[in-house]
C-alpha cells in the first residue's frame, strides 16, 4: 500500500466509501470500538432508521424540510441524494475536530467523498471498501431483506459505477473476510497516522 502524497498536518480526514451491503458500517464500528484517536461524524439523513440503527449514533434522522434547511445555511461539508433519500456530512463538527488536531472518520459515498478530496486536498484519505464480487455482494443485499428486489437491481447498478470511481481513492480493501479486511483498514489509519508524526 503507497500513498501518493505526504502529509504535513497532524489531524486527517478519513473518508470510507463502499457500495450498499459490504460492511461498510460493521467496519467503521470496529474501527470506532478499537481505542484509536479517531472521531467519527455521523451524517445526517432524511430516510428512515432501518432496524438496529441507533438515532444519533448511526445517523442524525431529521425531516427532509429541515435538511433542506439547512443546506441553505451552508451548514454541510457535502450533500448528495441516493434512492430519494438526502445525506449530508454537519460542516461544523468535523471543520471544529479537525482544527482542533483530531482525525476525524467520515463514513459516506463517493460523490461526497470527491467533495472532501477538494476541500481537504492534503489531509483527506480516501478508503474503498469492496465486495468479494458483484454476485457475492448481490447475495449480501438480499438477506438483508430491506430492500424491495426493484431496490436491489438499482443498488447493484450503483455499486458497479460507484466500484470504477473507487479507483480514485488512495486505499481500496477487499471485505471477504470481516476480521481481514478489518486489520487491513486499521493498518492504514495507523500508517497515515505514523506519517504525520514523522511529516
Amino acid at each position: 500500500m503507497t500513498r501518493s502524497a505526504a502529509k504535513r498536518h497532524k489531524a486527517r480526514i478519513f473518508v470510507v466509501s463502499a457500495p450498499s451491503g459490504c460492511g461498510k458500517t460493521t467496519l467503521c464500528d470496529k474501527l470506532l470500538a478499537s481505542g484509536l484517536d479517531l472521531v467519527n461524524s455521523i451524517s445526517m439523513t432524511t430516510r428512515r432508521p432501518r432496524p438496529g440503527e441507533r438515532k444519533g449514533i448511526d445517523y442524525r434522522f431529521v425531516s427532509r424540510s429541515r435538511f433542506l434547511a439547512l443546506v441553505k445555511k451552508n451548514a454541510f461539508l457535502e450533500h448528495e441524494e441516493n434512492f430519494g433519500n438526502l445525506y449530508g456530512t454537519p460542516a461544523e463538527f468535523v471543520k471544529a475536530r479537525f482544527a482542533g488536531g483530531r482525525s476525524v472518520l467520515l463514513s459516506i459515498d463517493v460523490k461526497g467523498a470527491m467533495k472532501i478530496r477538494r476541500a481537504f486536498p492534503k489531509n483527506s484519505v480516501l478508503i474503498f471498501i469492496l465486495p468479494p464480487s458483484v454476485k457475492a455482494l448481490k447475495t449480501r443485499l438480499d438477506l438483508r431483506k430491506s430492500d424491495s428486489p426493484e431496490d436491489v437491481k438499482r443498488r447493484l447498478a450503483l455499486a458497479k459505477r460507484e466500484m470504477a470511481l473507487g479507483r480514485r481513492y488512495d486505499y481500496r480493501i477487499v471485505n471477504d473476510k470481516l476480521d481481514d479486511a478489518y486489520r487491513t483498514l486499521r493498518k492504514i489509519v495507523l500508517k497515515e497516522s505514523e506519517d504525520t508524526k514523522n511529516a
